[in-house]
């Protein structure tokens, strides 16, 4: 068996409740509004879970940088995260094509380790 590609512009599906009806949807929304990457991750930046994450590193307390399995197109892309410690939230410390690193903070002012989760939307390479 070849395998091949498919090309379309849209993609077109009946409404299996409303029957008769049918929706549409442009691939490139789509393609453009899917995350490229996410990951869910323990303190010390262990993957319990991800998409397009290679490994997490722990370059000290509560200061984590993620690989990417695939690279992003550039550094200006979007990745909002959580870390889950009560008063605590985590700021974005560097971006790269193949990385992001993070520090989570508590809001007395002090890097803490934390359980994180976090997604990134932009183009990849």
């Amino acid at each position: 068996m070849a395998n091949g590609t498919i090309a379309f512009d849209t993609l077109q599906t009946s409404d299996s409740v409303n029957t008769g009806t049918s929706k549409t949807l442009d691939t490139s929304y789509l393609y453009n509004g899917s995350a490229k990457a996410w990951h869910i991750s323990t303190d010390a930046a262990v993957l319990e879970d991800s998409f397009n994450v290679a490994s997490g590193t722990d370059n000290g307390t509560g200061d984590y940088t993620f690989a990417f399995t695939n690279n992003m197109n550039n550094a200006t892309y979007a990745h909002p995260h959580t870390a889950c410690i009560v008063n605590c939230a985590p700021w974005s410390h560097t971006r790269a094509t193949s990385s992001m690193r993070i520090d989570v903070f508590y809001d007395e002012g002090g890097a803490r380790d934390a359980r994180t989760h976090g997604t990134v939307h932009g183009d990849l390479a």
